[in-house]
């Protein structure tokens, strides 16, 4: 039987063999191991090595959840092992522990909620990627000086949640490596445990002074704490030392502002050991370190992910990750039913489309049928204003689960046609605000639920913004609650929005009520919709009052729409009214519209009626648009009427548009007419179309009017034409390889280019 050294030995070697045996079964190496553990790299090294001693409970605990072993026997080996060994008692030469052992949450680092991080490790106590800022760099000098044997503090400053903490945590992981401790004075107060043991402090110590308002602004004992701190720094036999703190800007201003003459200064030292060692932490990230968590979402950090999702706050990151669990705890584990109601309420509002600012007259009214029937019953005449108050408190990051917010007024300079009736008023009575992180807690978890009828009910009761209806609206079709969805249509409609107005009206007109269509759509033409003015004009128009049609049609034009007039033009050509016809097309045209001109005058040529067509094509040319013109040209072509069509293409050309003669003397040439296909290339190019010249370089190439070609060529490339550029440079390539025999291209002799 082994004497009790003997069994320590072997339950320390069995220890470390089964970590090591986990190790290599799960194919990692001790830097991923370390990595996925949140541990030092020097800690999982010791524990698996030898001579590293027993490691503590937290990284066995750690190590055996990764490598998935039964935590429960290691622990106990561990134990076993522990009490050979005379490792605690040699920890006890200075307070604090080797910085690998201590978990980032002892310290105080907020959990970010449930997740993953890009290192690999999940669950509710991993931390998302770092992102690297200014106040990084300063903490990594002070770092670097301290390894390097010069003691040191940095105090950083910022507002709640702003990432003080973690940055001092990344900070020191190079230290970890080369065996500093940790040391971070807790019990039984922060004050009393940081004066009793500062002066057991030794070299390669962190000296972690977290909220450090607890410490240096304590009453009785912040300037005694303030003096051993700084007894310590100077001190070179215990050096070196680095001491990390964080404040909240009004501890900082307070402990750093001279005194007014005649007041006591109860922080005299406390200054004097902040002086030039306070670094700010802003409360937003900057482009670069934007940047840098999205690299890391990218590569599957599910915590920044979700928090940049959230980005509305304005790259308040850290305070979104670090609110996140308190936030999500308030509201699954609320001190009254009636709180979870309203933020359900709220939830379902933000996913089915409402705006940032909610009613609190709409929540209120919406929350009671999110309730059991046992805990309505329990509601008391002040059940809201109790809710209401518990979820305004605020967690970490200056977040509240659901507050009151002010909304921005609308500042927009004001312009003649502004009708004042479509500035919306801000909605009645005090607006809310729901948590970003709740919200999209909400999207997730309630996508597949729909709201109770007393939502319905609240909304409709309560809402008057379009947007709103109009998304409710829609949400209610598509979960079947038809009834609500027409109320709240109709709501929107009472309140003036047009397209709640237009979709009333199509109704209406798909029922057979005519009557009750115009009506609708008369409603959304008082209040400046041109789309309803056209339906009126087609309603009148198929009614037979062709002259309240053409005022409808040249209302809506008067505002920009000139749709009703080219419908109008075109339905009046089909019924054989020409006359009509053109007089509405022009009309059109005259606002700038002239499709209508252009399409009667294909229909006119299609009909037979030339004159009318060309007719047509001039005034829609005398309109700037050459369309028409350059279509009757092609189409004259096709039909073998040359003359015809060279007179159309001409006419486009005198309005700018070249592109028919060119298209006409590509015809030509590919036909063998070279003469006709020269004279419209000229005709386009005299109209300084460089495309036109470039096309008489290649025509007189093949009839071998070398010089000619030339000219052109030059003239066209003096203009930009590359097409033309490329021919000359292949006429003198041609020239070139023939020069040898003294010929020209076409093989006449010549002197040199």
């Amino acid at each position: 039987m082994h004497d009790e050294p003997d069994r320590r030995r072997s339950a320390q070697s069995e220890l470390r063999s089964r970590l090591d045996e986990g190790r290599a079964r799960a194919r990692l190496d001790q830097t991923t191991l370390a990595r996925k553990a949140g541990l030092g790299r020097t800690t999982v090294s010791k524990a698996l090595s030898p001579s590293g001693g027993v490691p503590s409970a937290d990284t066995v605990t750690a190590l055996a959840g990764v490598l998935k072993l039964p935590v429960g026997e290691l622990l106990e080996l561990r134990r076993i092992a522990a009490e050979e060994t005379g490792t605690a008692s040699a920890d006890l030469s200075g307070p604090g522990r080797p910085i690998g052992q201590w978990d980032p949450h002892e310290l105080e680092v907020h959990p970010a909620g449930p997740g993953k991080s890009s290192s690999g490790a999940d669950g509710v106590r991993a931390l998302p990627g770092y992102a690297r800022r200014e106040h990084d760099q300063v903490l990594a000098n002070a770092v670097t000086a301290a390894a390097a044997g010069r003691s040191g503090i940095v105090v950083l400053v910022g507002t709640s949640s702003t990432g003080k903490t973690r940055a001092c945590w990344e900070a020191v992981q190079p230290l970890a490596e080369k065996a500093w401790r940790l040391w971070h004075p807790f019990d039984p107060t922060r004050a009393e445990a940081a004066l009793e043991d500062l002066h057991r402090v030794g070299p390669r110590t962190v000296v972690w002074l977290n909220e450090a308002q607890h410490y240096l602004g304590d009453r009785k004992f912040g300037e005694r704490i303030a003096a051993a701190v700084r007894q310590l720094l100077l001190d070179e036999e215990r050096g070196p030392v680095l001491v990390l703190g964080t404040l909240w800007p009004e501890y900082a201003h307070d402990y750093t502002a001279p005194p007014k003459p005649g007041e006591d200064d109860p922080y005299s030292l406390v200054r004097e050991l902040m002086a030039g060692h306070t670094v700010s932490v802003p409360d937003t990230f900057d482009a670069a370190a934007l940047a840098t968590a999205t690299a890391l979402a990218e590569q599957g950090d599910t915590l920044l992910a979700d928090a940049l999702t959230r980005s509305r706050n304005g790259g308040r990151i850290t305070q979104d990750l670090a609110g996140a669990p308190e936030l999500l705890r308030r509201y699954e584990q609320p001190r009254q039913a009636a709180s979870r109601a309203l933020l359900e309420a709220a939830m379902d509002a933000r996913r089915l489309g409402m705006g940032l600012h909610l009613p609190q007259a709409f929540l209120t009214d919406a929350a009671p049928d999110y309730l059991s029937d046992h805990d309505y019953d329990q509601l008391t005449d002040d059940w809201a204003e109790q809710a209401y108050a518990e979820l305004a408190e605020q967690v970490h990051g200056k977040q509240a689960p659901l507050r009151r917010t002010t909304s921005r007024p609308s500042r927009r300079p004001p312009t003649p046609t502004t009708d004042a009736g479509t500035t919306l008023p801000p909605p009645p009575g005090p607006v809310l605000l729901l948590a970003d992180y709740l919200e999209q807690h909400g999207r997730t978890t309630r996508r597949r639920l729909c709201p109770p009828a007393s939502f319905w009910y609240a909304a409709h009761t309560h809402l008057t913004h379009p947007d709103d209806l109009n998304n409710l609206t829609k949400a209610a079709k598509d979960r079947h609650r038809l009834q609500w969805s027409h109320h709240l249509l109709q709501r929107a409609a009472d309140h003036g929005d047009n397209s709640a107005l237009a979709r009333l009206a199509e109704m209406r007109e798909k029922a057979g009520d005519q009557d009750g269509a115009e009506d609708f759509y008369q409603q959304a033409a008082d209040h400046g919709d041109t789309n309803a003015l056209t339906a009126l004009a087609e309603m009148r128009e198929k009614a037979g009052d062709q002259d309240g049609a053409e005022t409808l049609a040249r209302q809506a034009a008067d505002h920009g729409d000139t749709d009703a007039l080219a419908r109008l033009a075109l339905t009046r050509e089909e019924a054989g009214d020409q006359d009509g016809a053109e007089t509405l097309a022009r009309q059109a045209a005259d606002h700038g519209d002239t499709d209508a001109l252009a399409r009667l005058a294909l229909t006119r040529e299609e009909a037979g009626d030339q004159d009318g067509a060309e007719t047509l094509a001039r005034q829609a040319a005398d309109h700037g648009d050459t369309d028409a013109l350059a279509r009757l040209a092609l189409t004259r072509e096709k039909a073998g009427d040359q003359d015809g069509a060279e007179t159309l293409a001409r006419q486009a050309a005198d309005h700018g548009n070249s592109f028919p003669l060119i298209h006409l003397a590509l015809t030509r040439e590919e036909a063998g007419d070279q003469d006709g296909a020269e004279t419209l290339a000229r005709q386009a190019a005299d109209h300084g179309d460089t495309d036109a010249l470039a096309l008489l370089v290649r025509i007189l190439q093949v009839a071998a009017d070398r010089d000619g070609a030339e000219t052109l060529a030059r003239q066209a490339t003096d203009h930009g034409d590359s097409f033309a550029q490329v021919l000359l440079a292949e006429m003198r390539d041609i020239f070139n390889r023939l020069w040898p025999y003294g010929l020209d291209p076409d093989g006449t002799p010549s002197s040199p280019w």
